[in-house]
């Protein structure tokens, strides 16, 4: 059996896999760890939806199903072949039900996770956000035990049933007295960050990503940081900006030798630009 979400919110990892969105929120002792893009099960081949344990966990390993595919970094959520692993993103529902993650994030998040301590919630609500993501988890049912090990999972709840319930989304800090979790992350009250302006900040801007809220950009911030510490001796910035129709959060950095930065993250696989 999984270990109940208030338990690894206060000290565990929380995965929440959103098969409608194809996105991955991690909680690591309560607090957004980080976020990812997935591709999860194609067409007959579906990603089951429920509560899940880690029941194994290996580096490297081969699928004995799928013609021996290498599965780098597996996590075993069943035993009938459903796993979280590194692979390719096509950027649509593509596996034969595994959950594949970019290399670098299946690396770090195989490094935070312990079995027994990790539950995995995998959903088909459109899940747009960290908190929306830790309030479906908080309540979503326990599975029940079923014959040979397998879990017999209950039936999710809806977040647009779970609006206006208050639920105190982790247990040892006070519950959002204003939660706004089925309205999208733009028409949340978000603090305007102070935006970096090259002309007047000392030393060069460089700019890491566009994310969809401001929750996915710190969360994009939290990983790329931790993988190349020299980035904190930035200024940091999350700008919000809208093109076309849809709102985007820049992430910037700002510093003496930004753009000399950001050619080291290119040659490391990367993704960065200037900002003139």
């Amino acid at each position: 059996m999984p270990p109940a979400v208030d338990t690894v919110l206060r000290r565990g990892t929380l995965i929440v896999i959103s098969k409608a969105t194809q996105e991955m929120y991690v909680f690591k002792d309560g607090a957004l760890w980080g976020t990812s893009p997935v591709s999860t099960g194609k067409r007959g081949h579906d990603t089951p939806v429920g509560m899940f344990p880690i029941l194994q966990k290996r580096v490297f390993h081969r699928s004995n199903i799928y013609s021996n595919a290498p599965m780098p970094h597996m996590q075993r959520l069943t035993w009938t072949g459903i796993a979280i692993h590194a692979g390719k993103l096509p950027g649509y529902p593509a596996s034969h039900g595994c959950i594949r993650l970019p290399a670098a994030f299946a690396k770090s998040l195989f490094a935070i996770t312990e079995m027994g301590e990790t539950t995995v919630i995998v959903t088909n609500n459109r899940v747009t956000s960290g908190s929306q993501a830790r309030r479906l988890a908080v309540a979503m049912p326990m599975p029940q035990p079923g014959e040979r090990g397998h879990l017999i999972q209950r039936p999710e709840p809806q977040l647009a049933d779970l609006e206006d319930r208050p639920v105190n989304l982790l247990p040892t800090e006070p519950a959002d007295p204003t939660p706004q979790l089925a309205a999208a992350p733009e028409t949340r009250p978000v603090p305007e960050p102070t935006p970096v302006r090259a002309a007047s900040a000392p030393g060069q801007t460089i700019q890491l990503a566009a994310k969809g809220s401001p929750d996915e950009a710190e969360a994009y911030w939290s990983r790329i940081s931790a993988r190349h510490p020299e980035l904190e001796s930035y200024e940091k910035a999350i700008i919000p900006a809208t093109v076309g129709a849809k709102q985007y959060y820049r992430l910037r950095v700002t510093g003496p030798g930004a753009n000399a930065a950001c050619m080291a993250l290119k040659r490391a696989g990367t993704d960065c630009f200037p900002v003139k």
